[in-house]
């Protein structure tokens, strides 16, 4: 820093005396922060991982000392410095101030009283509530968030500004160069920042990278990169302006590359065995906190005792902020499971509207008209999008193409390119994409092709997307459903063709969705759309030609709810998606002989309607499952225990799972034929129950 005339060097850089006074105590305050919690994670107060950023403070105080207070972050593990600095730009006073400090100490001892009620701690801290959008324990798993909160920016014709903060390692995965392609792209409102402190973990930068400058990285996606001082504030508050200008003003992205360094090691157990004495030294000979300070002093823009008053006032907030974290309670085991969902909204109404409809549908009405699955699907989305301007739908080939399968056929004339956003082929931005969008206000519909590649989004959709919500407290929703389809039949191998529905009912906080007729294909996806969870909605690929009635009046499918598609007395089966209809099949020639078989259609796997499965097997005695999923791991085995744990004295034999066989589905026809079940299958596994 160079020591001009006080008055001018500050106001060159937007600052009032009082404002650089700020950018010092915030650093202070970060520093005493941290080191206080290196001290309670090696008495074993602070429990788990934490990852300190001490010595980066310059990084986050500059760069969120540019913002409004409107514009919104997203952070990383190393994520302290970051919820601080935004939380502290926006109180109005000193009690605010302490409630701050007060908060972030608790949420990392794991108490009720911190900002996420102890459901995140160190790595998840969030105050979403105030544009913090959190921070997250994958390495660059932020970055697809920030870039979907700046998709939502542009929906709402809005000039905010999203900063996005994240490690040097993050320049190696895929998340950074997909969001950044598409922010280059779309010109979005991002001002992606790179902390780089030169290790990995433990790894050096230079054997992660072939570039000695990472910000050389952003001439690929067509925006702006330079590479700044981490340890000077005002140099870098000076480049974070900069971009937040350039993209407050619609002229798109920035990368800003902090040279930096951290003090501590990756972690409280980390030896640092890999960084040389010296090396640390010359760092710390750059300490961000004494030369401001003393820059401050020798340019007489605020004194040395100011400034030793300051530094005592920190230590003493921090103190209270311990003890504050230390006497609050712990959450109550009790709420272990709050948090998890969204509230319903489902009214009365709407259950008794399904009802009345479905029955209406499932008789032969000629004042009902019949349209194609995939209409259906097209229908939902366009009435939503008509209904709501915060749905938008974005995927690979939606747009002028229509969809792999025709489901949005007709959206881009109406809509625009604005609504029905042609993406890149990049899976995993699309899920985080929807994800930070969902969290900033909009309700996105993301198409990923096949179910097959939904696992290239899990991170985003599994642990940001479905996760959220409760690991910052409850104060979020993630109002976002990903339309995928999966199944066999075309003859398209491995890759296109696997049923994947079990994988995602594992992960807590995401509804999963199957509807197998046009009728519950409309009001199942309207339904996906206002529903103010993540919701993964699979439809079948065999199916988006089949034919059923779809009433023209409005109405909405209540999760959780599933269908008896026949009635009968002698066997339950319980199956979803194209399985129904073999279901049904199987059970029309059994008919024949006598044998009568519900066939229970799902059509939500979670919720799961556990009560109709119940009502029916209490009456039958006998269940059998039926999924197109492989054998090993499927959801008949979730349905299998459920009914064993609840429903056994009622069992007048084992429960019979048909599903596929445990092999990668096979191209030749008759090869898939023999892995996934057909009529014949269900049938065998129907007398096998009535042995």
């Amino acid at each position: 820093m160079t020591g001009k005339t006080s008055e001018g060097v500050v106001a060159s850089h937007g600052l009032t005396r009082d404002g650089a006074l700020e950018l010092l105590r915030q650093m202070w305050e970060i520093r005493m922060f941290e080191d206080r919690v290196y001290d309670l994670l090696g008495r074993n107060i602070i429990k788990g991982a934490s990852h300190l950023y001490a010595g980066q403070e310059a990084v986050a105080v500059g760069a969120i000392s540019a913002l409004r207070d409107d514009d919104l972050i997203t952070s990383t593990h190393r994520g302290h410095g970051h919820c601080h600095a935004r939380g502290v730009s926006l109180v109005v006073s000193d009690e605010e101030r302490q409630d701050h400090y007060n908060r972030m100490m608790a949420e990392l001892c794991g108490r009720e009283t911190g900002y996420c009620r102890g459901r995140g701690g160190s790595m998840h801290i969030a105050d979403v509530e105030r544009g913090n959008l959190g921070a997250t324990g994958i390495v660059g798993g932020n970055i697809p968030v920030a870039t979907g909160a700046g998709i939502a920016q542009q929906q709402h014709d809005s000039d905010r500004v999203v900063l996005c903060f994240f490690g040097d390692g993050a320049t190696s995965t895929g998340n950074f160069h997909e969001s950044l392609n598409l922010a280059g792209l779309w010109r979005l409102p991002v001002v992606y920042i790179i902390e780089n402190n030169l290790y990995g973990m433990s790894v050096p930068l230079s054997s992660a990278a072939a570039l000695t400058a990472l910000s050389e990285r952003a001439g690929a996606y067509n925006m702006p990169g330079e590479v700044v001082d981490g340890m000077d504030v005002l140099e870098v508050r000076a480049a974070v302006r900069r971009a937040v200008e350039r993209a407050r003003a619609g002229d798109g992205p920035s990368l800003i590359e902090c040279r930096t360094y951290r003090w501590y090691g990756h972690s409280r157990s980390d030896p640092r065995a890999y960084r040389t004495r010296e090396e640390e030294a010359e760092w710390k000979s750059r300490d961000p906190i004494p030369n401001f300070s003393a820059w401050l002093t020798e340019n007489a823009i605020v004194p040395q005792d100011e400034i030793e008053a300051l530094e005592t006032r920190c230590e003493q907030a921090i103190e209270s902020a311990t003890e504050f974290a230390l006497t609050s309670p712990l959450p109550s085991p009790d709420e272990v499971e709050a948090d998890v969902y969204a509230p319903s909204i489902w009214t009365s109404d709407d259950y008794t509207t399904e009802k009345r409809l479905r029955d209406l549908c499932g008789e032969e009405n000629a004042e009902v008209r019949t349209i194609l699955y995939r209409d259906a699907l097209q229908e939902a989305l366009r009435e939503e999008m008509e209904r709501d301007e915060r749905v938008f739908v974005m995927g690979e080939d939606v747009g002028l193409y229509g969809g792999a399968y025709g489901a949005t056929k007709g959206l881009f004339d109406s809509f625009g390119p604005g609504r029905v956003m042609d993406t890149p082929i990049s899976e995993a931005t699309i899920g985080g994409s929807a994800v930070g969008a969902a969290m900033a206000g909009c309700r996105p519909v993301a198409e990923i092709m096949y179910v097959d590649f939904t696992p290239l989004a899990m991170d985003q959709i599994a642990n940001q997307g479905a996760k959220n919500r409760y690991m910052f407290g409850g104060k979020t929703t993630v109002p976002m459903v990903i339309r995928t389809e999966g199944g066999a039949g075309r003859c398209i191998a491995a890759h296109h063709s696997q049923s994947l529905e079990a994988l995602w009912t594992h992960f807590p906080g995401i509804h999963v969705v199957m509807p197998a007729t046009p009728f519950d294909a409309k009001g199942l996806l309207k339904a996906a759309i206002r529903d103010d969870n993540p919701v993964m909605f699979i439809e079948h690929k065999m199916l988006y030609g089949l034919k059923g009635p779809v009433p023209e009046e409005e109405y909405l499918i209540p999760f959780g709810v599933a269908d008896i598609k026949r009635s009968g007395d002698d066997v339950t089966v319980v199956t979803w998606s194209r399985m129904v209809h073999r279901a049904l099949e199987a059970a029309d020639r059994l008919a024949a002989e006598g044998i009568s078989i519900e066939v229970i259609d799902l059509r939500t796997l979670k919720p799961l309607d556990m009560e109709t499965i119940a009502s029916s097997v209490k009456r039958t005695g006998r269940i059998v499952g039926v999924t197109e999923a492989c054998r090993t791991g499927s959801f008949l085995s979730e349905i299998s225990a459920r009914v064993s744990e609840e429903l056994f004295d009622y069992l007048d034999a084992p429960v019979v799972r048909v599903a596929a066989a445990d092999v990668p589905v096979p191209m030749s026809e008759s090869l898939e034929d023999a892995a996934i079940p057909g009529i014949e299958s269900v049938i065998a596994g129907i007398r096998e129950v009535l042995r």
